[in-house]
């Protein structure tokens, strides 16, 4: 189960603020490639589930990763999470040819979970969209800043893993209302904004 704090910055005003504020805690910045998968039927997406490809810094690695029975209240969210690593070259010729994921479900438990509870025996690739993520170290947590780039417009969030949620979420809150950086519960994940062709309406 991956628990997340998720709040939505409202402009790039406001992203560029955060990242200057925290720029001394900075540790690295990651460019994400991220790609999804689905049957012609759209198995996984009715069944609250997402299949994805995520490509770092230009190829230099990448992960499948399956995310199913998501949760997102009041700023946190709550996934059920499976994770791979995979060779990037093979990843990327997966875009072009998706059907050759299933080729893995020897090799990937992922693919044999798809394949053995969903019944999929074809996909389709469904585009996606980039993000570019601020990582930093702030009081013992690992803040992401993101920068999500979807063909229809850019979105702005602050994400934190957390074991502790309702705590962190609450020093977040205090950083950003210290500091006068407006902000809103994330009430949609990326591949539900992506799903739905159109930014959040707040």
């Amino acid at each position: 189960m991956e628990v997340e704090v998720k709040l939505r910055l409202p402009n790039s005003q406001s992203h560029q603020k955060l990242s200057n504020l925290l720029s001394p805690f900075h540790t690295t910045t990651l460019i994400q490639e991220n790609i999804f998968f689905d049957t012609p039927t759209t198995t996984l997406a009715v069944s609250n589930s997402a299949l994805r490809l995520r490509f770092y810094n230009l190829d230099s690695y990448a992960v499948l990763s399956f995310k199913s029975k998501p949760e997102l209240t009041q700023g946190i969210s709550r996934v059920e999470e499976h994770e791979e690593p995979i060779d990037p070259s093979l990843a990327r010729s997966f875009l072009t040819d998706p059907n050759g994921l299933l080729g893995l479900s020897n090799k990937s438990q992922i693919m044999e979970k798809l394949k053995g509870e969903f019944g999929v025996d074809e996909l389709i690739c469904l585009g996606g969209f980039k993000n570019v993520r601020g990582v930093y170290d702030w009081k013992g947590l690992k803040l992401e800043v993101d920068e999500t780039v979807y063909d229809f417009g850019v979105c702005y969030e602050i994400e934190c893993e957390s074991k502790e949620p309702e705590r962190d979420k609450e020093l977040i809150e205090g950083l950003l209302m210290e500091n006068g950086i407006d902000f809103v519960y994330s009430d949609i994940n990326k591949f539900g904004v992506f799903l739905s062709g159109k930014l959040p309406s707040k």
